[in-house]
């Protein structure tokens, strides 16, 4: 935390090639020297972390790099660069202290911080004029949902006369119950509540993008997570069950009707958020596993399909799907990667995707073995509208408006592998997220 503190000091003398570096020196450094144990660790005055913190945590450091390695045209046209390292480092800072605190008023206060950062980003490297009432859905949907919480944490500080994550035992009621959960769920976003993210995705820079689906819709599930920790509250969850079982089979249909590559990518974000709500819902241990897993899978599979879309757009200045029709024609290494990131989206061995999704329909099936309907349609929906993506395009003719096409770069290539490695690599090392036990 102190050297990228100290880092934002000096980010205007910092070559981009050189903060690369450091962070993924500062990442690799984490990996090696962080317990990954089974109960809170490292705990010093208000910062510490369990499993759940620490594998965010080194989620967003590979986010970050990643979003500073895609957004190379920044560097190239030098528009506004340094002011654009500066925002990244600070969402860095910002969503580095939201999982590492273990104090619920302080997760608040930097849960709202990274709101901030990403409104500029938006605002300042978005790409239409409707950007800026992206940016508005962005923020008055948090806030909105998040003053019942700030009332909720001032209630239980009154009650337990203390903020500290494990010392805090309420008696709570539905407004409550109501008021902790509702600024988490529509950052998720829960179904109902989404409308926000598909207008910030679409209007949103590649770096933007990448962050809202690799890490801060993780933090409405890290939150659900911490406040089940003392709200032992099953009485209600049915109502969120039931609302997000029927949310991923209708986003399901609705991707198929999009003819917007980051929209129908951002639809698809809700759909696996959905899943991830249901599985918390259960509170069961399967499900908390499971959502965990599905969390970093679809944190790295989401972000890498935004870069697709990202690079068929800087080829044809445009993100409809029938205009980048047959890209295999001149781009096949690169349609390799839309094959690959499509069938990790649908959930194929051996992804995280796959496991969590397993995980979390028998976390769900054991909750009521009729939500099987709703499941069985909304993996096949899933499968559905990768295909549909992928197919449409990579096959197809070609666009005959397009001026020229040309292959994809050394740096869009190792950007892609990034994203794909982890994926289907730490499949093989997943037993280190089972230590997570409540």
């Amino acid at each position: 935390m102190f050297s990228l503190s100290f880092l934002t000091l000096f980010i205007t003398l910092i070559d981009w090639y050189i903060l690369l570096i450091f962070l993924m020196f500062i990442m690799f450094y984490m990996m090696v020297s962080f317990n990954m144990l089974d109960w809170f660790s490292m705990v010093s005055y208000m910062f510490g972390g369990d499993i759940l913190s620490f594998s965010l945590i080194i989620l967003s450091f590979w986010i970050i790099f990643l979003m500073v390695l895609a957004s190379s045209l920044v560097y190239k046209n030098m528009t506004y660069y340094s002011e654009f390292m500066f925002m990244n480092v600070l969402l860095l800072i910002f969503l580095m202290f939201s999982f590492s605190v273990n104090n619920l008023f302080m997760y608040y206060l930097f849960f709202e911080c990274s709101l901030i950062p990403t409104l500029i980003l938006i605002f300042g490297w978005g790409y239409q004029p409707e950007r800026l009432m992206a940016g508005y859905y962005l923020l008055f949907y948090t806030l909105f949902f998040s003053l019942p919480m700030l009332l909720g944490i001032f209630y239980i500080n009154n009650f337990c006369f203390s903020m500290f994550y494990f010392l805090i035992y309420v008696d709570y009621n539905f407004y409550l119950y109501i008021s902790m959960l509702l600024a988490f769920l529509a950052k998720m976003p829960m179904i109902f509540i989404h409308f926000w993210l598909p207008k910030a995705h679409v209007e949103a820079p590649i770096s933007g993008s990448m962050i809202l689906a690799g890490v801060l819709l993780k933090l409405g599930g890290y939150g659900i997570m911490r406040v089940f920790f003392f709200m032992k509250s099953y009485y209600f969850n049915y109502l969120f069950l039931s609302i997000s079982l029927f949310g991923i089979f209708m986003v399901g249909i609705l991707c198929m009707f999009q003819i917007d590559m980051k929209s129908l990518i951002a639809y698809s974000s809700v759909a696996h958020m959905g899943m991830v709500i249901c599985g918390l819902m259960c509170m069961n241990m399967l499900g908390m596993i499971g959502s965990l897993i599905l969390m970093i899978g679809h944190g790295l599979c989401s972000s890498g399909m935004f870069c697709l879309a990202n690079i068929a757009y800087e080829r044809s200045s445009s993100r409809s799907i029938f205009i980048n029709k047959g890209l295999l024609t001149f781009m096949p290494s690169m349609c390799l990667f839309w094959f690959l990131l499509m069938i990790n989206n649908m959930a194929s061995p051996p992804s995280m995707n796959l496991l969590g999704e397993i995980l979390l329909i028998n976390s769900i099936i054991s909750w009521s073995s009729i939500s099987f309907f709703y499941l069985m349609f909304a993996s096949f929906m899933g499968c559905l509208y990768s295909i549909y993506l992928y197919s449409s395009i990579n096959h197809g003719l070609i666009y005959k408006g397009l001026l020229c096409g040309y292959y994809g770069y050394y740096i869009e290539f190792y950007l892609l592998f990034l994203h794909w490695l982890p994926l289907n690599i730490f499949f093989l090392k997943i037993d280190i997220i089972s230590l997570l036990v409540f």
